[in-house]
């Protein structure tokens, strides 16, 4: 079980899956709150950055689950390097139809809602794992703006169009959803920049070190294109946050 091998290459460098800064994972963390023991389930945790810094700056407990081998391993020895291992577990395995087997107050998908089929799947797969009153995240894109054919969308790295909403209509359909939004915290182009730019000297250093290897020339096409197509399309059309959801 494992993530397709172009992602791991190219997000092999990465500490935060997702166009998040270091700053803006501690500025949700701080908004929503987090006392002393509040339990985390965190499906699609990544190198486990938000579980393992949530531990350490406010003394959380958490379970990560995520099917790459690689950045499962690198959660781990990131607990380590913080001293949190007592707090936070992770699970290299399928986040898809995972529920808590004790209810937890948070339960989080930061950017993988594929594993419930789209948002509201994701949403109801969540809810199984939460206390009475407890909170969901969903970390999520959006459109700045609606392209206006389906060739831009599919620049944005989406199928289509209809992929993602607006802003204003993603609230909205949380709302349609049975949920109130009780805090966001959004990307900023700063945040765009690290997440995709990281990429392209992680794809750099990858080609220099396995020149011969199989996957060289797909990795090759791609850093070659990736710089324009993200400034072209990316950068100016999608937008990307977490939302903080309650129960109503």
């Amino acid at each position: 079980m494992d993530i397709p091998r172009l992602f791991t290459i190219t997000e092999s460098a990465h500490r935060i899956h997702n166009p998040f800064t270091a700053e803006k994972l501690a500025t949700l963390g701080a908004v929503l709150r987090l006392k002393p023991g509040t339990r985390i389930l965190d499906l699609g945790s990544g190198s486990g950055e938000m579980l393992c810094t949530w531990a350490r700056d406010y003394g959380i407990t958490g379970v990560g689950v995520d099917m790459s081998r690689l950045f499962s391993g690198q959660a781990k020895r990131r607990a380590r390097e913080l001293g949190v291992t007592e707090r936070v577990t992770f699970i290299h395995g399928d986040a898809t139809g995972y529920v808590s087997k004790d209810k937890i107050d948070v339960a989080a998908c930061v950017g993988a809602t594929w594993i419930g089929g789209g948002v509201a799947g994701t949403i109801d797969l969540l809810a199984k794992s939460l206390c009475d009153g407890g909170m969901i995240l969903i970390g999520e894109p959006y459109w700045l703006r609606v392209p206006p054919t389906e060739d831009v969308a599919r620049g944005c790295c989406a199928n289509a169009v209809s992929d993602f909403l607006t802003l204003p209509e993603l609230l909205a359909s949380f709302g349609d959803l049975g949920y109130d939004v009780v805090e966001m915290v959004l990307a900023d182009r700063e945040g765009w920049d690290r997440y995709e730019a990281a990429k392209w000297l992680t794809m750099r250093r990858w080609l220099e070190a396995n020149p011969g290897d199989d996957f060289a020339e797909e990795v090759r096409t791609r850093l070659t294109l990736e710089p324009t197509r993200y400034a072209t399309y990316t950068r100016n059309s999608l937008g990307w946050g977490v939302f903080a959801l309650m129960a109503r």
